[in-house]
């Protein structure tokens, strides 16, 4: 079994313990994919993050976040937004990795999941998308904000849920932020809309 695998099976077991409701709902009845994907590697600059913080610590998220720096050097990281979108700055410090999905690792016209990576002191801003989406951080200190609300911090292992098309944003501080993404329900290679910016 290869590392990409095994990070899915990691992946998979990781939801399937969880006993929140709403999201043993989000994924009820998905069929997990099988049929490895045959993608080229590619790296960015933010996966340094995640190698410089390769020692999580104990529990579930610790086990996940372990698989996924395990198999890191061996996945197809990459960014939607441009420099025209928020700088080169933001892409120095940004990137994710589409475990399953329409152009993951793992084939799925359904459900798409994978991990989102965030270097410190970034903002990210206010944007949405057609899919409803789940987000579970695997590590700490992460700043959320969801329909303009005011930013509130989240911590490893919470579920963090956005319907479609609400409005959400995110911040690091000192600290990277790995999550745990899942999409459905909308067009899963959608290119999020930068609230109050035409596309």
């Amino acid at each position: 079994m290869s590392v990409i695998d095994e990070l899915l099976v990691g992946f998979r077991d990781y939801l399937l313990s969880r006993s929140d409701r709403m999201l043993q709902h989000f994924t009820e009845g998905f069929d997990w994919p099988a049929q490895q994907r045959s993608l080229a590697t590619h790296d960015l600059p933010v996966v340094q993050y995640l190698r410089k913080h390769a020692q999580l610590g104990e529990g579930a998220e610790g086990v996940l976040f372990d698989r996924l720096f395990q198999a890191a050097n061996e996945l197809h990281w990459a960014q939607t937004y441009s420099i025209a979108d928020f700088g080169s700055d933001f892409l120095q410090r940004y990137g994710w990795v589409e475990l399953f999905g329409t152009r993951g690792h793992f084939a799925s016209e359904e459900m798409a999941g994978g991990f989102l990576l965030l270097g410190p002191g970034v903002h990210y801003p206010d944007h949405h998308h057609e899919a409803e989406e789940i987000y579970i951080p695997l590590t700490d200190g992460s700043l959320w904000s969801k329909d303009a609300q005011p930013f509130l911090p989240r911590w490893s292992g919470e579920i963090i849920h956005h319907p479609s098309n609400i409005r959400h944003a995110m911040r690091t501080e000192d600290q990277p932020l790995v999550a745990l993404y899942l999409w459905r329900g909308g067009p899963l290679a959608q290119k999020s809309i930068i609230s109050g910016r035409m596309q």
